[in-house]
């Protein structure tokens, strides 16, 4: 009899499917590399800034030695941004990191954690990862219906997400929403506040999130380097939090969990405001070109406030499959969404004009096949 090992909690968690990398489609459809256009994981179209490659090829002589494990400089460099003391920021493996940390240093097994419908998959997978319960607030137009999700608050309740704007449907919440939302949570659950898409928003929906770590001590705003700034490969990411919060993450936290190359990168990247309002001018104006192009299809799309938009490309379930694998025989990655509930839908990041332009011809292919 083959014994099971580990808990059942942990059997049943369903690994992270990431996006299909080149080289795999490349193998699977004999496709050349350098013609495939990947618009799948939400990456930054410009890839990694020329300060930080700097950054980088300085630190490169001393990686022979450990990283700094306590980030001193990286943190220094957030405190100033963020302008909170250095022991409120927490360095993470990129911002996944910071959601798992976040999941074992405040939730015990059987104790429940609030997420919405339709929020990033990663939720899940760290509450399931700790043991606990799931508490899932059905979606409020594809978003997070904070009353609701106040309402699904149970005694046992120790941690809430929120995605914002959200991951994969690219919904955004209001300053003034969710603040309301802070002031009524029991002091006794941690408000896990993931703002990975938040420097890809219009100047008019920016607001400080680490302002409200000051009022509120059960606040964690989770930020990454992986997005705008171009560093997915790196991983980098941090947590904003009061130092009750941050002591504890830090009591699990791995003690180099962020390399040498990569806290260079992260500081140099931090500074880079000319690659930042690049990157922010063509999401924008890719946002536009491909909405366009969806509305010219007939397609609906969810208004996105992040780098990415979700559009559906069909009415029965098997659409988001079918036009899915007709997209990758014409050599362009995107994102089913399945998995999240959504079959007839795909997530598309926008990418450089051109690739852009290649995804709408190749769609448009595929939708016709369909």
């Amino acid at each position: 009899m083959t014994k099971n090992f580990g808990p059942e909690y942990v059997r049943a968690i369903a690994p992270y499917q990431a996006g299909k990398p080149i080289a795999e489609v490349a193998r699977e459809f004999g496709l050349q590399e350098d013609a495939i256009v990947k618009l799948a994981s939400n990456e930054n179209p410009f890839g990694v800034p020329e300060s930080a490659k700097a950054a980088m090829s300085a630190a490169a002589a001393e990686l022979g030695r450990y990283p700094d494990a306590n980030g001193f400089d990286l943190k220094a460099a957030l405190a100033k941004r963020y302008n909170v003391p250095a022991d409120w920021i927490t360095l993470g493996n990129g911002s996944n990191d910071i959601l798992e940390i976040a999941a074992h240093a405040f939730v015990e097994r059987g104790q429940s954690v609030v997420y919405s419908q339709y929020s990033f998959a990663v939720y899940a997978l760290a509450t399931q990862g700790v043991g606990a319960r799931h508490i899932v607030v059905p979606a409020k137009a594809h978003g997070h219906d904070l009353d609701a999700m106040l309402a699904a608050i149970a005694e046992d309740t120790r941690l809430v997400f929120i995605a914002n704007p959200n991951n994969p449907t690219g919904t955004f919440i209001p300053a003034a929403d969710i603040e309301a939302f802070l002031q009524k949570v029991p002091a006794s659950v941690v408000v896990v506040l993931d703002e990975a898409y938040n420097e890809f928003l219009a100047q008019e929906n920016q607001f400080e999130s680490a302002d409200w770590v000051k009022k509120y001590p059960n606040l964690l705003v989770s930020r990454t380097f992986s997005k705008a700034y171009g560093l997915a490969g790196l991983r980098v990411g941090f947590a904003i939090a009061q130092p009750a919060l941050t002591d504890l993450m830090n009591r699990i936290r791995q003690p180099f969990n962020v390399n040498s190359l990569a806290q260079a990168a992260a500081i140099a990247a931090l500074n880079d405001k000319e690659f930042l309002a690049k990157s922010a001018t063509n999401n924008a104006a890719g946002y536009r070109q491909f909405t366009e192009a969806f509305e010219q299809l007939g397609l609906e799309y969810v208004p996105s406030y992040g780098n990415f938009v979700l559009v559906k490309v069909g009415e029965d379930t098997g659409a988001g499959a079918r036009v899915n694998l007709s997209l990758l025989k014409q050599g362009v990655i995107v994102r089913p969404v399945g998995n999240y509930g959504l079959p007839e839908w795909l997530r598309i990041s926008i990418g450089l004009p051109q690739e852009n332009a290649v995804l709408i011809a190749a769609l448009t292919k595929a939708l016709a096949e369909s």
